[in-house]
This record gives C-alpha cells, sequence and structure tokens, in this order.
C-alpha cells in the first residue's frame, strides 16, 4: 500500500517538477523570444506562406474568434466525409464499415472539440485512414486551438490599453511545431520502445496459451496515444483505452501518459504568470486548482484501495483493493490517481473502467467534471478558471467597499454578465440533458432498457455521467451505458458544441473588453487578486455555483448508490 502512495506521489512530483520549465518555456514562445526551437521558424513561415496567412497581421478578439470557428468548421466537414465513407477509402486492412451519420455526427464534434466522447470502439470502428487523417490529426488541432485562444487572454491581460491581441494564427501553429509535434514524437517513442505496436499492417493472428487462435488490432498506435495524452484528448485507439495492454503496456507508460496528460495544463497556468511578469498570481491559481484536485483525489484513492464491501461478503480477498474493472498491473491506487487526473483535466483517457469505481469515487470523477475548473484542458481550464476569477473579484470587490478590478482593469457590468452565463452554461446542459433523458427512459423503459445495463442509482449515475462528461469536454465514459443510438448521439453532440465554443467566446470577449480600458496602476484601495486569501475566495465561488449546484443530482445517484451499499 506505501508503495503504492509513493509511486502516484512521485508521478505528480515529477509532473511538477517539468511543468514549471514548461511553462516558462511557453511564456518565451509566445512572447516572440528566443527559445529552444526556434529551427522550427521556417517550417512555421512555409505553413504560412502555403495557407496566404500573414502571421504577423494583430487581430482584435472578434476576429480571433471568427478564425477560430472558421477553420473548426471546415475540420467537421473534413471528418464527417471522411467518417461516412471510411469503408470505401484505403488504409483500411481489417475491412470496417463506414459510420452511420449520427455515429459519425458525433464522433467528428466529440474530437473536433476535444473531447473524444467514443460511442465506438476504436479497433472496429475506424480504420488507420480515419484514426490518422481524422482521429489524431484531431487530437492535435484542438488541442493547439485551446492553448491559442488562452494566449489570447494572456495578451488581453498586459498592462496596457489596446483592441490588438496578437495573431491567433501564430499562437495555433506555434502550439503544435513548438509544443505538440515534438511532446508527441518523444512520447510516441518510448511507446513504441515499451511495446505499444505503430505499423499499418492489420490484425495479427496469434495462438494464445490456451491453444485458441486470437487476431490482436494492431495500427498506428503510439503515434496516436502520444497526442491523446499530450492533448489533453483521451480517445483510445483500443476500445479499452489505456487499460489495454497494448496502449499502455507496463508502470512506465502508465507513469509517462500520466505526466503527459497534466503537463501542459499546469505549464498553462505558470506560463501565465511568467507571460504577464506576475508569478503569485500564477501560484494562487495553481494553490486553488491543486486544493480541489486533492480534494477529490483523497476519497478516491482511500475508497478504491480498500475495497468493496459487497464483494468482501461474498469471500472474496479485498486486500489489493477493489479491483473490479481495473488492471492488475498497474494497482488500484494508480487506476484512481489515474482517474481524477483524467476527470479534472478535458482527457478522459482511462487506464480502468470507471463505472466500477465505488460511488463515492464515481461522484468525485463527477465533480471534477463538474467544477470543469482544476487545471483543465490544453488551455481551456485556464479560461474556465478565468470565468470564476471574474466572479470572484467582483463580489469580492462589493463585499469589501472596493472597486472590483483585475490587474488594473475594471470588472463592469458587461463582463460581469458575460462571466455568469459561461459560468451557468455547464450545469444548464448537464442537468437538462440528464432530465430529458431519464423522462424518456422512465416513461418508456422497455423501449429504451438498451441504455441501461444497471437500472436504479447507478443507472442514472450512467446518464449523469455521460451529460457530464460532455459538457466538460471531457470523453470518459461509465461504459455500462449503450450511448450508441441515435439519441445519445445527437444529444451529446450538441452539448459537445455549445460546451466547447461558448465557454471559450465568454472568456475572450471578457478579456477583450478589458483590454479596451484605461490601464488603473495599483493602490492603496486595490484589492490584490493574487494573495491566498483571494484564492479562498475564489475556491468558494467556485464550489458554491459549479459543486452546490449538482448536489440534488448527486444525491439521486452517486450519494444514494454509497449509502445503501454501506
Amino acid at each position: 500500500m506505501n508503495n503504492e502512495l509513493l509511486s502516484i506521489g512521485g508521478i505528480y512530483l515529477v509532473t511538477l517538477v517539468l511543468a514549471l520549465p514548461l511553462g516558462a518555456y511557453l511564456a518565451r514562445v509566445f512572447r516572440g523570444e528566443k527559445n529552444l526551437l526556434d529551427f522550427m521558424r521556417p517550417v512555421e513561415n512555409g505553413i504560412y506562406r502555403l495557407s496566404g496567412i500573414d502571421a504577423r497581421r494583430e487581430m482584435t478578439w472578434q476576429q480571433h474568434m471568427v478564425a477560430l470557428l472558421t477553420i473548426n468548421l471546415v475540420w467537421f466537414l473534413l471528418a464527417m466525409l471522411v467518417l461516412c465513407t471510411q469503408g470505401s477509402l484505403p488504409l483500411n486492412p481489417d475491412g470496417n464499415p463506414s459510420m452511420s451519420p449520427d455515429l459519425a455526427f458525433n464522433t467528428a464534434i466529440s474530437f473536433l472539440v476535444n473531447c473524444n466522447l467514443q460511442h465506438y470502439s476504436g479497433e472496429s470502428g475506424l480504420s488507420y485512414l480515419s484514426q490518422i487523417v481524422v482521429i489524431t490529426f484531431l487530437q492535435f488541432v484542438s488541442a493547439a486551438t485551446g492553448i491559442a485562444a488562452a494566449v489570447v487572454v494572456f495578451n488581453a491581460l498586459q498592462t496596457r490599453t489596446t483592441e490588438k491581441l496578437g495573431n491567433f494564427y501564430d499562437y495555433f501553429v506555434k502550439s503544435l511545431t513548438r509544443l505538440l509535434l515534438p511532446g508527441s514524437l518523444l512520447i510516441a517513442l518510448i511507446l513504441a520502445f515499451n511495446g505499444t505496436p505503430m505499423t499499418l499492417q492489420g490484425k495479427q493472428e496469434l495462438i494464445s496459451l490456451q491453444g485458441d487462435s486470437v487476431a490482436v488490432s494492431r495500427g498506428p498506435v503510439a503515434a496516436m496515444v502520444a497526442i491523446k495524452e499530450l492533448g489533453t484528448n483521451g480517445g483510445g485507439f483500443y476500445g479499452a483505452n489505456s487499460a489495454h495492454p497494448l496502449e499502455n503496456p507496463n508502470f512506465l507508460t502508465n507513469a509517462v501518459e500520466n505526466i503527459a496528460l497534466v503537463i501542459i495544463p499546469i505549464a498553462m497556468v505558470f506560463a501565465l504568470g511568467f507571460y504577464l511578469k506576475r508569478r503569485k498570481l500564477a501560484y494562487m491559481i495553481f494553490g486553488v486548482m491543486t486544493v480541489g484536485f486533492v480534494a477529490l483525489l483523497a476519497p478516491t484513492v482511500y475508497y478504491e484501495m480498500h475495497g468493496n464491501p459487497a464483494i468482501a461478503k461474498l469471500g472474496v480477498d479485498q486486500a489489493l483493493g477493489a479491483m473490479e474493472g481495473k488492471e492488475i498491473r498497474l494497482g488500484a491506487a494508480a487506476s484512481a490517481y489515474w482517474s481524477i487526473t483524467n476527470t479534472i483535466i478535458s482527457c478522459g483517457s482511462v487506464n480502468s473502467m470507471h463505472d466500477s469505481f465505488m460511488p463515492i469515487s464515481g461522484m468525485s470523477q463527477m465533480l471534477g467534471m463538474m467544477t470543469n475548473a482544476f487545471y483543465g484542458g490544453c488551455g481551456v481550464g485556464l479560461l474556465n478558471f478565468f470565468a470564476y476569477l471574474i466572479i470572484a473579484v467582483f463580489i469580492a470587490g462589493l463585499m469589501v467597499g472596493r472597486t472590483p478590478e483585475l490587474l488594473g482593469k475594471k470588472i463592469e457590468a458587461r463582463e460581469m454578465k458575460i462571466a455568469v452565463i459561461v459560468t451557468l452554461l455547464h450545469p444548464l446542459l448537464i442537468l437538462a440533458g440528464t432530465a430529458l433523458t431519464a423522462h424518456l427512459y422512465a416513461s418508456n423503459p422497455t423501449e429504451y432498457s438498451g441504455w441501461l445495463a444497471n437500472p436504479g442509482y447507478h443507472g442514472f449515475s450512467e446518464m449523469l455521467y455521460e451529460f457530464t462528461s460532455a459538457s466538460a469536454n471531457n470523453g470518459s465514459g461509465f461504459e455500462g451505458l449503450g450511448d450508441n443510438t441515435p439519441w445519445w448521439n445527437i444529444s451529446t453532440g450538441v452539448v459537445l458544441l455549445l460546451a466547447r465554443f461558448l465557454p471559450i467566446v465568454g472568456p475572450v470577449a471578457i478579456a477583450g473588453l478589458l483590454a479596451r480600458k484605461k490601464y488603473v496602476p495599483e493602490s492603496a484601495g486595490t484589492l490584490p487578486a493574487d494573495t491566498a486569501t483571494f484564492g479562498v475566495m475564489v475556491l468558494a465561488v467556485i464550489v458554491i455555483i459549479a459543486a452546490l449546484a449538482f448536489f440534488p443530482a448527486l444525491a439521486l445517484g452517486p450519494l444514494a448508490e454509497h449509502f445503501s451499499l454501506y
């Protein structure tokens, strides 16, 4: 037990040690300062010339958003075309069929928005062409999109008055060439040398120890898994995701993947501090996020390591913990740690089955996605936190009788309204989607019997988790849910779109409005936003607005299941 706890503590420590210099590096990259990968500039300039882009032209926040939304629309149409016709296209050695329109709609949107909600099994649902041209490609560009949007906010928070906030395409391309591509190459090499397949050949026939003939799926797995984790995407090449021994062969690859999936979200927090030369602000944000992370991690590790009392009553030894749905090569603690790191950020890759976790653990996973502000995904985690930050500044300013200001810019009604809309959209999408689905199921359980393998408290949790995962752009699921149906594909697809782009447009709009305002130097009357006291205020706002909004739904699902079990 102690070794397991030390191992997850070591993984987190290594993550922090790497994230701090990475944050400083990213600040230099996006400020246009000299850095280690300046030799990539000719490649970047070639991309700009080929695309007809002037990367030196500064954009307003509206122009940034037009560029972001337009290029995402093009990617969506490309993804739909390939997925709906993959059965007739090359690089399909296993003969996998084309997707139905509703499943292609859900899959294209899911990977476009960095969610990777998979209503199919990777090795049987996609051709190699789709895995490369659609899935892997979107995993790169969706992560770069979030990072570029965050850098626009960085620019807006500087001590100046301007409407020009850099160039979206410059930030986007540098996110790829200076971060995601080299990082993914390194991770893919580690995975390939540890046994993860990297080939375009089809299934390989093997004879098992029992003498059975087994067709083992292969493919360009290592490359896809690398960006799956580094880009906080989460969609696995195999249906079992990183619980599959070829996608995550051993403890080393488990640690590398776990570090990769959370390093950029943490590094982006530090990058904010370096970029604005306000490191205390970054440390405050990091502290709030870490407190939230630990608060969700602790009960999950505890319950998973202490086993399942229902299984213990059957006489099954629980010394190794609650091992249902977990890989013995990884253990309960590493599985619990992975489950929380993946749900506080918008990754959603799994090394164990969340549907089999203890009820309180499942609730912690959902709360990580419901708050959606503890580290978060590539770039978008900071955007979500920024909305809470605006609300906290406004409330704290009113409480102490000071003008609400953030970094020398006044927070007024327009910024506050946008922040409130963004933060309330998330619970609205989750709760409304779950309520509609529960009504459909309750009104005709025979018609929709294929949805739930576990009716009752846990069945409600499965539906709640699915919409929570979609709205948080996470992608993991309680896999007892039969989700490849027109209702689930279309409803979650709509949620994915709204929950991705409105929370990007909102914070960028706030940042753009603040950038136009006159900078007011800090004085004795300024409320400092980089103190521990203010950090407590921000955490309270997150808990009150986000967590408490979901308490009735959680009481009907995981809490009710917990008390029935114990």
